[in-house]
């Protein structure tokens, strides 16, 4: 493996970009998010499971509150999440998915949480396996 970087044409990997949520699940997921409020994300989750942002938020706030076990479940959840919503978006398994974009920042942020508390849980094999997988996902990811 090199660390050079890939020269990409006009024609070279296509971009996914997931769709943006709804107005009310922002504004209450933003809310639970600021409130540090599980209770309210776990809510949320249930009325919209396949939303990888709130599995994303539910792992951070409980890697906050150091429940790392219970962190990781939720970080695995909403990548599995987000691989069903960039396959029902057209990803074919490759291609960009980038952060700069604000509607794959849940998939991308439960990506790297499951990366950090695999690492953390000492699974190094599925940490470095992730980091490898946002860095091809958005070559701007910065190394872990």
């Amino acid at each position: 493996m090199t660390d050079s970087p890939v020269s990409l044409h006009r024609s070279g990997p296509p971009e996914t970009i997931l769709p943006s949520l709804t107005h009310q699940y922002l504004k209450a997921l933003q809310d639970a998010v600021a409130a540090g409020d599980k209770t309210a994300l776990a809510d949320i989750a249930t009325l919209a499971p396949e939303v990888p942002s709130v599995w994303a938020a539910l792992g951070e706030q409980a890697e906050k509150d150091g429940q790392i076990v219970e962190a990781y479940a939720y970080f695995r959840v909403g990548y599995h999440r987000g691989l069903d919503a960039l396959r029902q978006n057209g990803w074919k398994g490759s291609g960009f998915v980038r952060w700069e974009h604000e509607s794959n920042r849940g998939f991308l942020s439960a990506l790297d949480g499951l990366r950090r508390t695999a690492s953390a849980i000492a699974e190094l094999h599925e940490a470095e396996r992730c980091a490898l997988f946002l860095r091809q996902l958005d070559p701007a990811w910065p190394s872990a």
